[in-house]
């Protein structure tokens, strides 16, 4: 039995090919990245979709069935829950659009209520239960020797997707091979194809490694994302995002850690003027560039110019193009 939908973190696996069974299993012997079988238990919210294996949204339907991954998400702006708090009656929500499965326990208001499920079973294959991490990236488990331009942010829709993409579309038309990655976050896939679709070529992200969400020990993490930043050394240079902003629970700082000495620059997107302090203070030294959604006004930029020694542009502004191609292509000579 297949289901109707596999999501997103199904990809590496390649589920929608593979003949599996499924078994129920008590949640005492759940894990995380385990890939699990639900059935929609009531028809969604109008608008409310899940991406497919190749990143297209779908809508789904009540009565259909689904296969995510076990996992954990700690959103500020959004949905809070993973598996751990699935309760006996064994009804999931689904906490990301890529399909990583658990129970809310904290949502924004402002956010739309997920698709549940019903627990069926865990997908079996030659007789053992499917995991993320049974399919996650291997390669020598080196840091990348190319420079990296780094995409952080204060917080999660803080603007770094499409700080990254526009970076990333800056330097392939000056002639660079960019290698774009996504490191932390809760498992999606259209944010690394955004970078695809600028140019990157190759394009990653944790679910690669065989993670879920980066909502794990960070041990965990590094020994997972080693391979993926292994995958990138043939490249000119790397556009790496860190999802969520690293002062939370998803190993950002141990992405700033691992990629220190190959950061040639860093832009940090932010949510208002006053997060770049705060991330400033936590960090110890300021970015390159301020850039998301505090630099849509000129009286965000302007206040942010003010609190730090740094400067900031509205990168979506076609007039911000000539300042960033200059920054980067100066930092980049400089690495």
């Amino acid at each position: 039995m297949n289901a109707d939908v596999h999501t997103s973190v199904t990809r590496i696996a390649d589920l929608e090919q593979r003949s599996y069974e499924i078994q129920s299993r008590p949640k005492t012997a759940w894990e995380t990245g385990e890939y699990v079988f639900g059935r929609v238990t009531k028809r969604p919210a109008p608008g409310v979709r899940i991406e497919n294996p190749r990143g297209r949204r779908v809508e789904l339907m009540e009565g259909e069935t689904v296969v995510g991954a076990l996992g954990t998400r700690r959103a500020t702006r959004e949905l809070v829950g993973g598996w751990r708090d699935v309760g006996d009656d064994g009804l999931l929500d689904i906490l990301t659009g890529g399909g990583v499965l658990g129970r809310v326990t904290s949502a924004s208001p402002f956010t739309q209520t997920p698709v549940e499920l019903e627990y069926e079973g865990h997908v079996v294959i030659d007789d053992a239960v499917a995991r993320m991490s049974d399919y996650g990236l291997t390669a020598p488990s080196t840091t990348p020797a190319v420079p990296v331009v780094l995409v952080l942010g204060t917080s999660m829709s803080a603007g770094k997707t499409m700080t990254g993409r526009v970076i990333t579309r800056v330097l392939v038309e000056n002639g660079y091979d960019v290698a774009a990655c996504k490191l932390t976050g809760a498992g999606t896939y259209e944010d690394v194809l955004s970078m695809e679709v600028a140019g990157a070529d190759p394009i990653y992200d944790f679910v690669d490694a065989g993670l879920p969400t980066t909502v794990v020990p960070e041990a965990t993490f590094r020994d997972a994302v080693r391979p993926v930043l292994g995958r990138l050394q043939e490249s000119d240079v790397i556009v790496a995002e860190v999802g969520a902003s690293p002062l939370e629970p998803y190993n950002g700082a141990a992405v700033v850690d691992m990629l220190e000495d190959h950061v040639a620059f860093t832009v940090l997107c932010a949510s208002d003027p006053y997060a770049v302090v705060g991330i400033e203070e936590a960090f110890g030294h300021s970015p390159d560039l301020v850039a998301g959604i505090t630099t849509n006004t000129t009286a965000g930029i302007n206040l942010v110019e003010q609190l730090i020694d740094c400067s900031a542009l509205n990168i979506q502004n076609e007039a911000a193009k000539d300042p960033l191609e200059e920054m980067l292509l100066e930092a980049l000579a400089d690495a």
